[in-house]
């Protein structure tokens, strides 16, 4: 089981912000990812992005799939292609497991958030079902009672200080 991977240290430098919207995440993982040198500058520098991009189990490998990361400015002929295929950095048994839990009908790997962990760049990924338009409207009704006891408890205590 990957590490904990909520440690103040850490900088996020991409976070995919629909994926609570859109998924019920079931179980998360930590995966190193495979970049190219003016890929890593390029994501240091603020120019990633998550949204739309799914991770995916093919033989043995993982890899992570329609991840935008910018062109580098100064990388001349050595750039790379923003939506190439990026290879996670995955341990054979968590490989395994990830690749038997998505051939389960309606799971799949969602890459939450890139960011760095010392030197190295890693992706948090969890393993998520897709919500129904119902669990849409349970969540956003659910949110709206909460703001409203809230707002209810900081009026009383306004009120009787």
């Amino acid at each position: 089981m990957a590490p904990k991977v909520e440690d103040a240290r850490l900088r996020n430098f991409a976070v995919n912000r629909q994926a609570q919207h859109f998924y019920h995440l079931l179980e998360k993982f930590e995966a190193g990812i495979e970049l190219t040198g003016t890929e890593v500058k390029s994501i240091r520098s603020g120019k990633a992005s998550l949204k739309d991009s799914y991770a995916a189990i093919k033989g043995n490998q993982a890899w992570l799939l329609d991840c935008h990361i910018s062109t580098y400015l100064a990388g001349s002929y050595l750039n790379h292609e923003p939506l190439r295929p990026r290879r996670l950095l995955l341990h054979r048994q968590e490989i395994a497991k990830l690749g038997g839990k998505t051939q389960e009908k309606g799971l799949t790997l969602i890459p939450l958030r890139l960011y760095a962990k010392g030197n190295r760049i890693k992706v948090e990924l969890a393993l998520a079902r897709g919500k129904k338009l119902y669990d849409h409207r349970e969540t956003s009704r659910r949110r709206t009672i909460e703001r409203e006891a809230r707002q209810a408890i900081q009026a009383h205590q306004r009120r009787h200080p």
